[in-house]
Formats: C-alpha cells, structure tokens, sequence
C-alpha cells in the first residue's frame, strides 16, 4: 500500500495533470461526514494557500438517518469552522420527493443534491464542484450496473470531469478516483482527520452492501487477485468507446425529424437516445423499458403507479402523469428590436440574430443544430413565446392555407401531453410564425423580395 505522503502527491498530480482545478479557482466542496469527503476537505485544504483555490463548503442533509444525519451536519459545521472555511448547507425532502415524482429514494436524493450544490455553487461564483468519489465507488458501480442490465456508457462508470446533472455551465471533478477507500482512511488515521462512519454501510439489505460485503471479497480470494485493477481498466476502455458512441447518437438524434425517422436509425443509436432521456427524466434506463420504447411509437409504457411514458416518431419521451393535459397560460414578451439576444423560456433557450441581407439564399445546416430564418420584416419588433391554445392554427411551410394546430399535431404524430409543452412563437398581429419542433411558418418565409432576415436558434436545456 502505497504511504500517506505518497497517496496525498498522487492526487496533487492527479488534480494538475488532468487540469481539474486551476490557480486561484472557487472551487465547492461537497462534504458529506464520511471518511472519503473528509479526506478531500482535508487535502484541498491544505493545498488552496498555495494555489490560491478559493473553497467552500457544502453538506447535504437526506433527512433518511434521523439523528445519524444530523450529526453528520453537526460535524461538518465544526470542521469547516476550524478550518476558516464559508459552508452551506440545505436539507432535502428526499422520501416526499421520490413518492411524488414515481422515483427511487437513491434518484429523488441524486437530483436533490446536485440541484442544491449548482444553486449552491453558482451563489458562491464556484465553477467547480469537487466530489469524493473514489476507485472502490467505481467497481462498486460497475457491479451494480452489470447487475441492472446496463449498456457500455454505464458500465464506463465515473469520469474525472463531467458536466453537473443540474447545470451543465458547472464541472464536476473527482481527485479521489484512483485511489482505494483503503489508502484514505489510512490518511485519516494518520493525519487524525475526524470523520463519521455511516452505520448502514454495514447492513446487507441494500444491494451495494452486499456487493462490497460479500460478492467483491469473494471475487477476489478466490477468481481475481487483481480484480480492482482489472475492472477499472476495463471501465476505461468502455467509458471511452462509450463517449465516442454518445457523440454520435446525439448527432444523429439531431438530424431525425418528427415523424417516424427514429425507427430508421441504428438499434444502438435508438437505444442510446431512449437511456439518455430516460435518466433526464429521472427515470432508471432498464434493458426492458428501452426496448418497450424503442418498438412502440405512441404507446403508453407504465413506469410506476399512476405514471407512463412513451415515445413519439420522433423518437422523444415524454412521462405522464395525472392531470398533465391542462393548457397552459404562461407566456414571455420579446422585443426583437436589438441585432440579436437569448431568452429562456419554459425550459427552451431561444437565440436570435438579425442581419440585413436580401433574398432566399442560406448558409449550409448544422444537423446538430435547431435553427430556422425567417424574414424579420414579416415577423415583426414584438413577438410572444408560449404554449398550444386551444384553436390555434398554423401554416407551415408548402401548405396553402392555416389548419388547427390540434390536427397538425396529431397528424405529426406529436404525444399528447408534449403538445402542451411545445413552445410557439407568435407575432404582434396572432399569427403563429414558429412552432417549436415543425416546419417553419409560410406567411414568413424568405423571398427574393426580403430585405433582413432573422434567424432563430433554438434548444432543449
């Protein structure tokens, strides 16, 4: 086993080679109690005088441990106040939120707590947020996934950096990923770092417990002395043949239009799409709801009591649950009167740019890009962003004459409840000039009679 001071300069190395944190970064610290967070509390810092890293302390409270939790609270307060560090902290209502939304308690306090470390962060100014996961959380994982069914991207287990779930502007970066829970609490014992031990860790009713209790020993005495080593590497190798796959699929996801050309893609693109938006939804990708999905457009695929999700031609998922179907009122004003600007509105962000150039002629697509050009002049200086109402009606682009939205909708094979959370664009006169997802509006197209022309990018955050 390798010494402390040895360990403590490999993450050092580790943090400068792979550029996770840069001098004079504010940088979150998601602390938890346990001995892998306290660890990492521990060596940033000592490190953040030198380097200038600007740290902050965050905790999450689950609320699931009663006083267990508490206390943990309790000392990561006491800590971060020895150490002259600022904290914040939150308590998440993780059992209340998984009954209502149709989730596990493990996803409820997934979203819950890196929704409250993006808030967190980005009240600090904090661009990094840094995690504890370690080499032993990812043989864990792989198990756990290798269990569950999953593909090669869940397989791959943890990066180095990712994006956070929560807000993609925000990095994620895990020091501690090549070293073993071994090597950190003989730091801790070391350099006396108090942490607290999570009683539940040594229970066997949940399936990680026993997977590190039980299944991993075995796996090791008896079939692969080397088996962290193995697995770990073998998650390298599917973690990145993965990352080159997703790039794919989300290309190819982009180019397919609505109606029907989901079902022409490659089987491994199709079900690759279908896991991503799964997890979005906060939903776990099972082998059997993907393939459910992939081989039925349109149909509802119950996921839990009183909710279903299904997909549409486009290949697009949209989860159900009672009461979803009401019209929506909420709108947002936009004045289109400087060259160019962003909205965000009812979770799409909208960029638009004017430009004064005659006629018809356009710049070559990007597939992986949602844009449309519309001439400015017909659109207009005030336009409103909002949802379906009922007797709407467009004319896309080729029609002769405006139909119901409604029809269209259903001719486009469109799920009824994502009809609701379409975003329309309409002008200071009522028409309908964009319809998030459709074909651009006739009355404003291009001409060869126009004279400035707006294009309109828009995206899914």
């Amino acid at each position: 086993m390798e010494k402390v001071t040895d360990m403590a300069e490999c993450v050092k190395r580790a943090i400068g080679s792979r550029q996770l944190l840069r001098r004079g970064e504010s940088v979150l610290v998601a602390v938890s109690g346990g001995v892998d967070s306290m660890v990492l509390l521990h060596l940033l810092a000592g490190w953040a005088a030198v380097e200038g890293w600007k740290l902050t302390v965050a905790h999450f409270n689950h609320g699931l441990r009663g006083r267990s939790s508490d206390a943990d609270e309790r000392l990561v307060r006491r800590v971060a106040g020895k150490l002259g560090l600022a904290v914040r902290f939150e308590t998440g209502p993780v059992g209340e939120t998984a009954r209502r939304e149709g989730i596990s308690i493990e996803m409820a306090a997934r979203r819950l707590r890196h929704a409250f470390l993006a808030q967190a962060a980005a009240a600090v100014g904090a661009g990094t947020i840094a995690l504890a996961h370690h080499a032993d959380d990812q043989v864990e994982l792989f198990f756990l996934r290798l269990l569950r069914g999953s593909g090669a991207e869940g397989l791959g287990g943890m990066r180095w950096e990712s994006p956070s779930p929560a807000d993609p502007r925000i990095r994620l970066i895990r020091p501690l990923l090549d070293q073993t829970k071994a090597a950190l609490r003989q730091l801790a014992a070391t350099a006396k770092i108090v942490f607290r031990e999570d009683a539940s860790n040594a229970r066997d009713d949940a399936l990680r417990n026993r997977l590190r209790n039980q299944l991993l020993p075995l796996l090791r005495a008896e079939y692969q002395p080397a088996l962290d080593s193995v697995i770990l590497r073998e998650m390298d190798i599917l973690r990145e043949e993965s990352f080159v796959l997703d790039s794919i699929a989300q290309r190819e996801f982009a180019k397919s239009p609505a109606g029907g050309e989901f079902a022409r893609l490659p089987t491994a693109i199709q079900r690759r799409n279908l896991q991503r938006q799964l997890l979005e939804l906060g939903i776990i990708p099972s082998f059997d709801l993907i393939e459910s999905l992939r081989q039925s457009e349109g149909t509802p695929i119950s996921h839990a009591p009183g909710l279903t999700v299904q997909r549409d031609g486009a290949g697009r998922l949209l989860r159900e649950m009672p009461g979803t179907h009401d019209f929506s009122s909420t709108s947002a004003r936009l004045h289109l009167t400087a060259e160019s600007g962003v909205l965000t509105f009812e979770g799409v962000e909208v960029r638009w740019n004017q430009v004064a150039q005659p006629g018809i002629a356009l710049p070559s697509r990007d597939p992986g890009v949602n844009c449309e050009w519309f001439d400015a002049e017909q659109v207009g200086t005030e336009i409103v962003l909002r949802h379906w109402q009922p007797g709407d009606r467009f004319q896309p682009l080729g029609m002769p004459a405006p139909v119901k939205l409604q029809d269209l909708f259903v001719n486009q094979k469109v799920l009824r409840n994502l009809r609701h959370r379409l975003v329309v664009g309409v002008t200071r006169t009522g028409q309908l000039f964009w319809v998030e997802g459709l074909r651009m509006a006739e009355g404003c197209k291009l001409t060869p009679g126009t004279r400035r022309r707006l294009q309109w990018q828009w995206k899914r955050l």
